[in-house]
Protein backbone atom coordinates (compact mmCIF):
# COMPACT_ATOMS: atom_id res chain seq x y z
CA UNK A 1 0.00 0.00 0.00
CA UNK A 2 2.89 2.28 1.09
CA UNK A 3 4.84 1.50 -2.90
CA UNK A 4 1.20 2.69 -4.39
CA UNK A 5 0.82 5.67 -2.20
CA UNK A 6 4.69 6.65 -3.60
CA UNK A 7 4.03 5.87 -7.22
CA UNK A 8 0.59 7.84 -7.25
CA UNK A 9 2.33 11.04 -5.20
CA UNK A 10 5.30 10.95 -8.01
CA UNK A 11 2.78 10.22 -10.91
CA UNK A 12 0.55 13.41 -9.59
CA UNK A 13 4.01 15.94 -8.66
CA UNK A 14 5.73 14.64 -12.56
CA UNK A 15 2.43 14.31 -14.59
CA UNK A 16 2.76 18.45 -15.43
CA UNK A 17 6.38 18.63 -16.05
CA UNK A 18 6.41 17.36 -19.70
CA UNK A 19 8.50 20.24 -20.90
CA UNK A 20 10.82 19.87 -17.88
CA UNK A 21 11.16 15.98 -18.29
CA UNK A 22 11.36 16.69 -22.28
CA UNK A 23 14.46 19.15 -21.61
CA UNK A 24 16.14 16.81 -19.04
CA UNK A 25 15.53 13.62 -21.57
CA UNK A 26 16.98 16.08 -24.02
CA UNK A 27 14.10 16.19 -26.68
CA UNK A 28 14.51 18.33 -29.70
CA UNK A 29 11.67 20.17 -30.39
CA UNK A 30 10.90 20.30 -34.31
CA UNK A 31 9.17 23.17 -35.99
CA UNK A 32 8.28 24.03 -39.19
CA UNK A 33 8.04 27.33 -40.69
CA UNK A 34 5.68 28.05 -43.87
CA UNK A 35 5.15 31.10 -46.01
CA UNK A 36 3.88 31.88 -49.26
CA UNK A 37 7.02 34.11 -50.75
CA UNK A 38 10.41 33.41 -50.90
CA UNK A 39 13.48 32.65 -48.14
CA UNK A 40 15.64 35.95 -48.86
CA UNK A 41 12.25 38.07 -49.04
CA UNK A 42 11.78 36.45 -44.77
CA UNK A 43 15.28 35.98 -44.32
CA UNK A 44 15.66 39.83 -42.04
CA UNK A 45 12.52 38.45 -40.05
CA UNK A 46 13.43 35.11 -39.20
CA UNK A 47 16.79 36.51 -37.69
CA UNK A 48 14.70 38.58 -35.82
CA UNK A 49 12.36 35.74 -34.75
CA UNK A 50 15.75 33.67 -33.90
CA UNK A 51 17.13 36.27 -32.17
CA UNK A 52 14.32 36.36 -29.58
CA UNK A 53 14.22 32.21 -29.21
CA UNK A 54 17.76 32.13 -28.16
CA UNK A 55 17.37 34.80 -25.65
CA UNK A 56 14.10 32.41 -24.33
CA UNK A 57 16.67 29.57 -24.65
CA UNK A 58 16.21 28.08 -27.62
CA UNK A 59 18.84 27.18 -29.42
CA UNK A 60 18.38 26.14 -33.29
CA UNK A 61 20.47 22.63 -33.51
CA UNK A 62 20.53 21.92 -30.13
CA UNK A 63 17.15 21.85 -28.37
CA UNK A 64 15.04 23.16 -31.48
CA UNK A 65 15.11 22.62 -35.32
CA UNK A 66 12.95 24.43 -37.99
CA UNK A 67 12.07 22.81 -40.73
CA UNK A 68 11.18 25.64 -43.43
CA UNK A 69 9.13 25.58 -46.36
CA UNK A 70 8.68 28.29 -48.33
CA UNK A 71 5.94 28.44 -51.75
CA UNK A 72 7.99 30.63 -54.16
CA UNK A 73 4.71 32.64 -54.78
CA UNK A 74 3.58 29.43 -56.74
CA UNK A 75 -0.57 30.08 -54.82
CA UNK A 76 -2.55 28.05 -52.30
CA UNK A 77 -2.07 24.49 -53.85
CA UNK A 78 1.47 24.85 -53.30
CA UNK A 79 1.01 26.10 -49.80
CA UNK A 80 -1.32 23.45 -48.78
CA UNK A 81 1.20 20.71 -50.23
CA UNK A 82 4.06 22.10 -48.05
CA UNK A 83 1.14 22.13 -45.27
CA UNK A 84 0.83 18.66 -45.79
CA UNK A 85 4.58 17.54 -46.01
CA UNK A 86 4.83 19.23 -42.58
CA UNK A 87 2.20 17.49 -40.67
CA UNK A 88 3.45 14.08 -42.15
CA UNK A 89 6.78 15.30 -40.51
CA UNK A 90 5.00 15.37 -37.07
CA UNK A 91 6.52 18.49 -36.21
CA UNK A 92 5.63 20.21 -32.84
CA UNK A 93 4.27 23.12 -33.92
CA UNK A 94 4.04 25.46 -37.20
CA UNK A 95 4.86 28.84 -37.48
CA UNK A 96 3.06 30.80 -40.65
CA UNK A 97 4.23 34.15 -42.27
CA UNK A 98 0.49 35.08 -41.95
CA UNK A 99 -3.12 34.40 -43.73
CA UNK A 100 -2.69 31.69 -46.54
CA UNK A 101 -0.14 29.87 -45.43
CA UNK A 102 -2.04 30.09 -41.78
CA UNK A 103 -5.56 28.77 -44.14
CA UNK A 104 -3.47 25.82 -45.38
CA UNK A 105 -2.12 24.97 -41.91
CA UNK A 106 -5.79 24.70 -40.90
CA UNK A 107 -6.69 22.53 -43.17
CA UNK A 108 -3.92 20.44 -43.09
CA UNK A 109 -3.43 19.68 -38.91
CA UNK A 110 -6.43 20.43 -36.47
CA UNK A 111 -3.93 19.23 -33.37
CA UNK A 112 -0.51 21.21 -34.24
CA UNK A 113 -0.48 24.22 -32.46
CA UNK A 114 -0.04 26.65 -35.36
CA UNK A 115 1.34 30.49 -34.51
CA UNK A 116 0.21 32.89 -36.98
CA UNK A 117 3.19 36.23 -37.12
CA UNK A 118 1.35 38.38 -39.07
CA UNK A 119 -2.22 38.07 -40.49
CA UNK A 120 -4.21 40.64 -41.63
CA UNK A 121 -7.71 39.33 -40.50
CA UNK A 122 -7.59 35.87 -38.39
CA UNK A 123 -11.36 36.47 -37.58
CA UNK A 124 -12.18 37.53 -41.04
CA UNK A 125 -10.27 34.83 -42.97
CA UNK A 126 -12.02 32.15 -40.86
CA UNK A 127 -8.85 31.19 -38.91
CA UNK A 128 -9.89 32.39 -35.18
CA UNK A 129 -13.04 31.47 -33.33
CA UNK A 130 -12.15 35.23 -31.88
CA UNK A 131 -8.95 37.23 -30.98
CA UNK A 132 -9.77 37.11 -27.22
CA UNK A 133 -10.62 33.23 -27.45
CA UNK A 134 -9.40 31.70 -31.16
CA UNK A 135 -10.77 28.48 -29.88
CA UNK A 136 -9.17 25.59 -31.94
CA UNK A 137 -5.02 25.33 -32.55
CA UNK A 138 -4.37 28.59 -33.96
CA UNK A 139 -2.95 32.06 -32.39
CA UNK A 140 -0.41 34.66 -32.66
CA UNK A 141 -0.25 37.83 -34.06
CA UNK A 142 -2.50 40.16 -36.42
CA UNK A 143 -0.96 43.06 -38.16
CA UNK A 144 -4.34 44.86 -39.32
CA UNK A 145 -3.21 45.12 -42.96
CA UNK A 146 -6.37 45.47 -44.64
CA UNK A 147 -7.88 48.42 -42.07
CA UNK A 148 -4.51 50.39 -42.42
CA UNK A 149 -5.31 50.29 -46.03
CA UNK A 150 -7.61 53.39 -45.71
CA UNK A 151 -4.65 55.65 -43.92
CA UNK A 152 -2.60 54.59 -46.76
CA UNK A 153 -4.52 55.97 -48.85
CA UNK A 154 -4.94 59.24 -46.54
CA UNK A 155 -1.17 59.75 -46.32
CA UNK A 156 -0.65 59.15 -50.34
CA UNK A 157 -3.59 61.63 -51.10
CA UNK A 158 -1.55 64.30 -48.59
CA UNK A 159 1.80 63.93 -50.22
CA UNK A 160 0.83 64.41 -53.85
CA UNK A 161 -1.98 67.34 -53.62
CA UNK A 162 -3.63 66.55 -57.13
CA UNK A 163 -3.57 62.92 -56.67
CA UNK A 164 -6.73 61.75 -58.30
CA UNK A 165 -6.07 58.39 -60.08
CA UNK A 166 -4.51 55.71 -57.81
CA UNK A 167 -3.41 52.55 -59.20
CA UNK A 168 -3.76 49.62 -56.77
CA UNK A 169 -1.25 46.46 -57.64
CA UNK A 170 -3.26 43.06 -56.63
CA UNK A 171 -2.31 39.32 -57.01
CA UNK A 172 -4.05 37.52 -59.77
CA UNK A 173 -7.07 35.02 -59.03
CA UNK A 174 -9.13 35.27 -55.76
CA UNK A 175 -7.75 34.91 -52.23
CA UNK A 176 -9.82 35.43 -48.80
CA UNK A 177 -7.24 37.78 -47.30
CA UNK A 178 -6.82 39.54 -50.73
CA UNK A 179 -10.79 39.79 -50.77
CA UNK A 180 -11.24 41.20 -47.43
CA UNK A 181 -8.36 44.05 -47.99
CA UNK A 182 -10.09 45.04 -51.23
CA UNK A 183 -13.57 45.44 -49.12
CA UNK A 184 -11.85 48.12 -47.06
CA UNK A 185 -9.88 49.85 -49.66
CA UNK A 186 -12.70 50.00 -52.56
CA UNK A 187 -14.74 52.65 -50.23
CA UNK A 188 -12.24 54.52 -48.81
CA UNK A 189 -11.28 55.77 -51.74
CA UNK A 190 -14.49 56.83 -52.92
CA UNK A 191 -14.75 58.52 -49.61
CA UNK A 192 -11.58 60.19 -50.76
CA UNK A 193 -12.51 60.93 -53.90
CA UNK A 194 -9.89 58.91 -55.66
CA UNK A 195 -10.68 56.49 -58.79
CA UNK A 196 -8.92 53.55 -57.95
CA UNK A 197 -7.38 51.53 -60.72
CA UNK A 198 -6.87 47.98 -60.12
CA UNK A 199 -4.01 46.23 -61.55
CA UNK A 200 -3.68 42.32 -61.04
CA UNK A 201 -0.34 41.02 -61.16
CA UNK A 202 1.97 38.46 -60.82
CA UNK A 203 4.71 38.62 -57.93
CA UNK A 204 7.45 38.46 -60.68
CA UNK A 205 9.62 40.22 -63.62
CA UNK A 206 7.44 40.25 -66.06
CA UNK A 207 4.46 39.93 -64.01
CA UNK A 208 5.65 43.37 -62.23
CA UNK A 209 6.97 45.44 -65.37
CA UNK A 210 3.94 45.03 -67.20
CA UNK A 211 1.80 45.88 -64.29
CA UNK A 212 3.52 49.70 -63.80
CA UNK A 213 3.34 49.77 -67.83
CA UNK A 214 -0.50 49.41 -67.13
CA UNK A 215 -0.60 51.87 -64.33
CA UNK A 216 1.09 54.24 -66.64
CA UNK A 217 -1.37 54.00 -69.17
CA UNK A 218 -3.97 54.34 -67.04
CA UNK A 219 -2.77 57.70 -66.26
CA UNK A 220 -2.48 57.34 -62.39
CA UNK A 221 -1.00 59.48 -59.73
CA UNK A 222 0.31 57.35 -57.57
CA UNK A 223 0.27 53.22 -56.03
CA UNK A 224 -0.86 51.21 -53.54
CA UNK A 225 -0.42 47.62 -53.40
CA UNK A 226 -2.53 45.20 -51.20
CA UNK A 227 -0.84 44.08 -48.31
CA UNK A 228 0.51 40.32 -49.47
CA UNK A 229 3.34 38.42 -48.43
CA UNK A 230 4.76 37.42 -52.54
CA UNK A 231 5.36 41.41 -52.80
CA UNK A 232 6.97 42.07 -49.82
CA UNK A 233 9.30 39.16 -50.98
CA UNK A 234 9.51 41.52 -54.32
CA UNK A 235 10.30 45.21 -52.62
CA UNK A 236 12.98 45.75 -54.12
CA UNK A 237 12.00 45.11 -57.37
CA UNK A 238 8.70 47.42 -56.98
CA UNK A 239 10.62 50.26 -55.19
CA UNK A 240 12.56 50.19 -58.63
CA UNK A 241 10.03 50.77 -60.95
CA UNK A 242 7.95 52.98 -59.12
CA UNK A 243 11.76 55.22 -59.40
CA UNK A 244 11.88 53.79 -62.98
CA UNK A 245 8.04 55.58 -63.94
CA UNK A 246 7.91 57.86 -61.49
CA UNK A 247 5.18 57.64 -59.28
CA UNK A 248 4.92 58.14 -56.26
CA UNK A 249 3.97 55.40 -53.79
CA UNK A 250 3.08 54.23 -50.46
CA UNK A 251 4.03 50.23 -48.51
CA UNK A 252 2.59 48.33 -46.40
CA UNK A 253 6.02 48.22 -44.73
CA UNK A 254 9.13 49.71 -43.95
CA UNK A 255 11.34 47.62 -45.21
CA UNK A 256 9.96 49.06 -48.69
CA UNK A 257 11.86 52.44 -47.75
CA UNK A 258 14.72 50.53 -46.42
CA UNK A 259 15.37 49.31 -50.71
CA UNK A 260 14.79 53.10 -51.45
CA UNK A 261 11.10 53.70 -51.56
CA UNK A 262 9.02 56.94 -51.13
CA UNK A 263 6.54 55.99 -47.94
CA UNK A 264 5.51 53.37 -45.76
CA UNK A 265 2.89 53.10 -43.38
CA UNK A 266 2.19 49.85 -41.33
CA UNK A 267 2.55 47.95 -38.08
CA UNK A 268 6.00 46.83 -37.05
CA UNK A 269 6.76 43.63 -38.40
CA UNK A 270 9.74 43.27 -36.19
CA UNK A 271 8.01 43.70 -32.99
CA UNK A 272 5.39 41.12 -34.26
CA UNK A 273 7.88 38.64 -35.19
CA UNK A 274 9.48 38.76 -31.52
CA UNK A 275 6.35 38.51 -30.48
CA UNK A 276 5.82 35.35 -32.31
CA UNK A 277 9.11 33.84 -30.34
CA UNK A 278 7.17 34.58 -26.90
CA UNK A 279 4.00 32.55 -27.96
CA UNK A 280 6.42 29.69 -29.78
CA UNK A 281 7.90 29.72 -26.58
CA UNK A 282 4.95 29.66 -24.10
CA UNK A 283 3.29 26.99 -26.60
CA UNK A 284 6.25 24.36 -26.40
CA UNK A 285 6.16 25.04 -22.58
CA UNK A 286 2.78 23.74 -22.47
CA UNK A 287 0.53 26.39 -23.00
CA UNK A 288 -2.35 25.89 -25.53
CA UNK A 289 -2.92 27.75 -28.33
CA UNK A 290 -6.55 27.93 -27.63
CA UNK A 291 -5.94 29.58 -23.81
CA UNK A 292 -3.86 32.62 -25.87
CA UNK A 293 -5.79 35.37 -27.17
CA UNK A 294 -4.55 36.62 -30.72
CA UNK A 295 -2.32 39.87 -30.01
CA UNK A 296 -3.39 42.67 -32.33
CA UNK A 297 -0.31 45.12 -33.58
CA UNK A 298 0.22 47.97 -31.76
CA UNK A 299 3.34 49.41 -32.84
CA UNK A 300 2.72 51.18 -36.30
CA UNK A 301 5.47 53.21 -38.39
CA UNK A 302 4.70 55.98 -40.63
CA UNK A 303 8.52 56.26 -42.64
CA UNK A 304 9.31 59.34 -45.40
CA UNK A 305 12.41 58.89 -47.68
CA UNK A 306 13.59 62.39 -48.97
CA UNK A 307 15.74 61.19 -51.28
CA UNK A 308 13.22 58.73 -53.10
CA UNK A 309 11.11 62.17 -53.54
CA UNK A 310 13.72 64.09 -54.91
CA UNK A 311 14.33 61.09 -57.65
CA UNK A 312 10.64 61.55 -58.78
CA UNK A 313 10.27 65.14 -58.69
CA UNK A 314 8.38 65.44 -55.54
CA UNK A 315 7.86 67.76 -52.41
CA UNK A 316 6.11 66.66 -49.26
CA UNK A 317 4.79 69.20 -46.98
CA UNK A 318 6.40 69.91 -43.81
CA UNK A 319 3.44 69.01 -41.98
CA UNK A 320 3.89 65.45 -43.51
CA UNK A 321 7.02 65.53 -42.60
CA UNK A 322 6.28 66.28 -39.12
CA UNK A 323 3.98 63.27 -39.06
CA UNK A 324 6.45 60.74 -39.61
CA UNK A 325 7.96 59.18 -37.54
CA UNK A 326 11.20 58.46 -39.24
CA UNK A 327 12.67 60.32 -42.22
CA UNK A 328 15.17 59.63 -44.20
CA UNK A 329 17.11 62.68 -46.21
Amino acid sequence: MKQITVLTLCAMLFAPCSFADAQQAGKVFRIGFLDNSTASGSAGLLDVFWQDMRKLGWIEGKNITMEYRFAENKGPERQRELAADLVRLKVDLIVVSSGPPALAAKNATTTIPIVMTNAGNPVGEGLVASLARPGGNITGLASLSGQLNTKRLEILKDAVPKLARVGLLRGSGASIAGDLQLKEIRPAAVALKLKLEEIETQADAKGLESAFQTAKQKQVNGIVTVTSRPFFAERKRIVELAVKYRLPAIYFQKEFVDEGGLMSYGADYVDLYRSAAVYVDKILKGAKPADLPVQQATKFEFVINLKAAKQIGLTISPDLLARANKVIR
